[in-house]
């Protein structure tokens, strides 16, 4: 994420895991909510950059981690349910 800083990446990660979570329904507890968002955040980035969106500042910055977190827990629920 760009110019928000290794705090502000960590506070939208919070963020962008906890929004993931309520839109997916589940119940992570605010470290998996944490990682979840971190990750998501990679993902949404490599995906913006590879479709040429760009969203400025913190609220940007959000938006694309949280789109990523929901994919990560998308992901993660079908994996789950093929398994069982």
């Amino acid at each position: 994420m760009n110019g928000v800083g290794i705090i502000g990446t960590i506070v939208i990660g919070i963020l962008a895991g906890w929004i993931a979570e309520k839109v997916m329904k589940r119940n992570d507890g605010m470290i998996m909510n944490l990682i979840i968002g971190v990750a998501g955040a990679f993902i949404g980035g490599f995906l913006a950059n590879f479709l040429h969106i760009s969203f400025g500042g913190w609220i940007g910055n959000l938006v694309i981690s949280t789109g990523g977190a929901i994919l990560l827990l998308l992901a993660i629920n079908l994996f789950r349910r093929r398994r069982a």
